[in-house]
């Protein structure tokens, strides 16, 4: 990869040890990436399955799970505690226990309950499932952050620029899970959008809500929507540097962001480290182009504004793909366990 930034998150990996469960052990890229998580340190992996079929699985593709736990629903004792929890939480949506037991037989919805329990620190999970799989097995089992009301999901992008962001890395927001945001919607995205850039680079945040404006030099709906929900953002959180509207080149170049904007006005203007787009099309096409035509390495979508980690992957992720996403699931694990202290 030959990136600082992902060299620094492995390595807090590998210091915090935390425990994440691969619930989609029939998919032979989980089984490859367990090995080659274990082997390097980066997590204490539990793949969910049977024993039996696991074992010959791996034999088959020369797989070695010396050191991954396995937990198998069919044997595990707290099976009945997760079907209870989960037929108390939806059963005013009109579920049933039957159901509930049923939908648990779906590894994302077990291993969510998993980490619900504190028996993972966080999940990984995505590559054969969808990603509304993955987020509502998130919602009914860990749920949402204290004050959040918004899941969404970021990226984080090394690219090739060392001088933005930091080293190059930059978390652009959201990515992956809300089409059209509302005020409220964007607000939350840019909080913790900053929250991720803090928990996973380590530097403060600097959050740019973008728009094809920058201060005022166009108008519209979509401009002031993003003008209302800085504001909104500013007012959640006071503590973190949050600044729009902003075009791209403004928010990341300080020569362009003194030419559009007053000097002494913004914290943020050509120095951001987090990206917030307008909406999921804006999003989704920026991070797929600075991906492929950039040459920049992206992780994620990342999930936010989750009680606990948990990570989506895309169908067509790679080996590698999970094992880093393992890395990173782990580093906000301990984040969030030493916001807890």
């Amino acid at each position: 990869m030959g990136s600082s930034v992902i060299e620094k998150i492995t390595a807090r990996a590998i210091r915090a040890s935390k425990r994440i469960i691969l619930p989609e052990s029939h998919d032979s890229r989980v089984l490859k990436a367990a090995q080659e998580i274990t082997r390097l340190g980066y997590a204490r992996v539990i793949l969910l399955g049977a024993r039996q079929r696991l074992e010959a699985d791996a034999v088959r593709l020369g797989v070695c799970l010396a050191g991954v736990e396995i937990l198998d629903p069919a044997d595990d004792s707290a099976r009945e505690t997760y079907v209870e929890r989960l037929y108390q939480l939806r059963k005013a949506k009109g579920m049933t226990r039957e159901q509930a037991a049923k939908l648990l037989g779906v590894p994302v919805y077990y291993g969510a309950q998993v980490v619900a329990n504190g028996l993972a620190d966080g999940m990984v999970a995505g590559s054969m499932c969808p990603t509304a799989d993955t987020i509502r097995s998130s919602l009914w089992s860990v749920g949402t952050a204290p004050g959040c009301r918004t899941v969404s999901s970021c990226s984080l992008m090394q690219t090739i620029i060392s001088e933005i962001g930091v080293d190059g890395a930059l978390i652009f927001a959201d990515t992956g899970v809300v089409p059209e945001p509302t005020t409220e919607q964007l607000a939350d995205i840019a909080v913790h959008a900053g929250q991720c850039c803090r928990d996973l680079l380590e530097v403060e945040p600097r959050v740019a809500m973008l728009s094809f404006s920058t201060k005022g030099s166009a108008h519209g709906p979509m401009v002031q929507a993003v003008i209302d929900a800085t504001k909104l953002a500013q007012a959640k959180r006071p503590d973190m540097k949050i600044d729009g509207e902003l075009q791209a080149d403004a928010a990341i170049i300080p020569e362009i962001a003194t030419a559009k904007v007053r000097p002494g006005t913004s914290e943020v203007a050509g120095r951001a480290n987090v990206l917030v787009f307008p909406n999921l099309s804006v999003g989704n096409i920026c991070y797929k182009l600075v991906e492929r035509l950039g040459r920049a390495i992206a992780l994620g979508p990342l999930l936010l504004g989750l009680a606990k980690p948990i990570n989506d992957l895309s169908r067509g992720c790679s080996v590698e793909d999970i094992v880093l996403i393992a890395a990173i699931t782990a580093v906000q694990a301990d984040a969030a366990a030493g916001s807890d202290k």
